[in-house]
């Protein structure tokens, strides 16, 4: 089940328009406008998902595979990236035996999206 916040997109869309992989609304709304902090949280983000996708890669079990999965959804919740917070939602809910390689090239593509973004953003 999804616990998605009042004035959230719905799950399935980018963003308005779908043309971006972060809602900038989103995280401005989310960091009051503080640009600063909007560069922080972008920043801290990008330096991380290569740590997200480690830990699934390193998942020894259902347990480590659902918490890494969680970690990434709700960070990618925080910036307002609802289409990888989806496929992170999405890789939660797999159970052990079932086959997450398709899921994993799918959150890797969203990732290099997202973190393709943040850099052009934050060069802006």
């Amino acid at each position: 089940m999804s616990m998605q916040s009042a004035g959230e997109p719905s799950t399935g869309t980018a963003s308005p328009g779908g043309s971006r992989p972060i809602d900038l609304v989103h995280l401005s709304r989310y960091t009051l406008g503080n640009r600063s902090l909007e560069n922080e949280l972008l920043g801290l983000f990008r330096s991380q998902a290569d740590v997200y996708l480690a830990r699934l890669d390193d998942a020894a079990d259902d347990k480590e595979w659902k918490n890494a999965a969680h970690s990434l959804k709700g960070s990618a919740r925080g910036l307002g990236a609802w289409a990888l917070a989806d496929l992170a939602e999405e890789a939660e809910q797999l159970a052990a035996g079932d086959d997450r390689s398709d899921v994993k090239a799918r959150m890797r593509s969203a990732i290099a999206s997202v973190n393709a973004f943040i850099d052009s953003f934050m060069e802006a």
